[in-house]
């Protein structure tokens, strides 16, 4: 759903009825993209730029497709456990765009930088081989799955523009492209993933020398191919469609792993592959001294 044309009531809150214009939506999608080049953060966005709706927040998160030189690589989805919900205080999931430029290979070295959640998310991806295309009827999870081409182990590493991602509601979160941030595509498993439960599958999730923590499947909705389908009708719903070659990064399975600068992360899906990253070292500051 785009953002139409209307006239907000007059008054320091906006009405729920009331509609972003499209000169809002853009203005919204510039504050919350310069906060993310900048690496700075936001309480929440104006009053007279916030979304009420989940209509609203997709509609300012679609602009952002303007700003890539590349096609979307792909979409995520948050919020696909209860206690993710709970924390974040959403009664569902929520999709969000992933940005070519900020998609890295296995194996690669990632700035944390500003980065202020600092977490890396194991998390199981599908390639999509043949698009699935908007329409009335909702999909059926053989449908969704007849549609995708490989399973791979990946990492996301999120990050929010607000101050307290947890308070804002879905509407700004989903304008904030659902906390995406980075994300590390796995190679694709060889191992037979069709017929297995990958509700029971367990991952792990390792910082070197600091953390070992291990899940399931059954934490992303009560299996990724569920929660597979559920971003399929939802972009559906809003008239998008998922493309042919696009990955879809399904949520954690891990309780989310506190990372640091310096830090090596591996998620190991078992005999559907692994996947690891490390992120940069933060160069001491050296002050300058000044001579007489």
């Amino acid at each position: 759903m785009w953002c139409v044309q209307r006239r907000l009531p007059a008054g320091r809150w906006r009405e729920p009825e009331a509609v972003l214009t499209e000169r809002q939506c853009q203005a919204a999608s510039d504050l919350l993209w310069e906060l993310w080049q900048q690496g700075r953060r936001a309480a929440e966005l104006p009053v007279d730029l916030r979304p009420v709706t989940r209509e609203e927040g997709y509609a300012v998160q679609a602009l952002l497709e303007r700003r890539s030189a590349h096609p979307v690589f792909g979409w995520k989805i948050a919020a696909t456990s209860e206690a993710g919900q709970r924390h974040i205080g959403v009664d569902g999931p929520l999709a969000g765009r992933l940005l070519r430029e900020r998609v890295a290979t296995a194996g690669s070295t990632l700035k944390l930088g500003a980065n202020h959640m600092r977490v890396a998310e194991p998390e199981f991806a599908f390639r999509i081989g043949r698009p699935l295309v908007p329409r009335a009827s909702s999909y059926s999870l053989d449908e969704v799955l007849a549609a995708v081409d490989s399973l791979h182990p990946a990492i996301e590493v999120p990050d929010s523009r607000y101050d307290d991602f947890a308070r804002v509601g879905a509407a700004q979160l989903i304008a904030d492209n659902a906390c995406a941030h980075q994300f590390v595509l796995g190679p694709a498993a060889t191992a037979q993933w069709r017929t297995r439960n990958l509700s029971e599958h367990v991952v792990t999730g390792i910082v070197a020398g600091k953390l070992r923590r291990e899940g399931t499947g059954a934490n992303v909705l009560g299996d990724p191919r569920a929660a597979l389908t559920w971003l399929a009708n939802e972009l559906s719903r809003l008239g998008i469609t998922v493309a042919a070659g696009q990955v879809v990064t399904t949520g954690t399975c891990v309780a989310p792993l506190p990372v640091e600068p310096g830090d090596k992360t591996t998620a190991d899906f078992g005999d559907l592959g692994s996947v690891a990253i490390s992120f940069e070292r933060e160069q001491p500051i050296r002050e300058s001294v000044s001579r007489a």
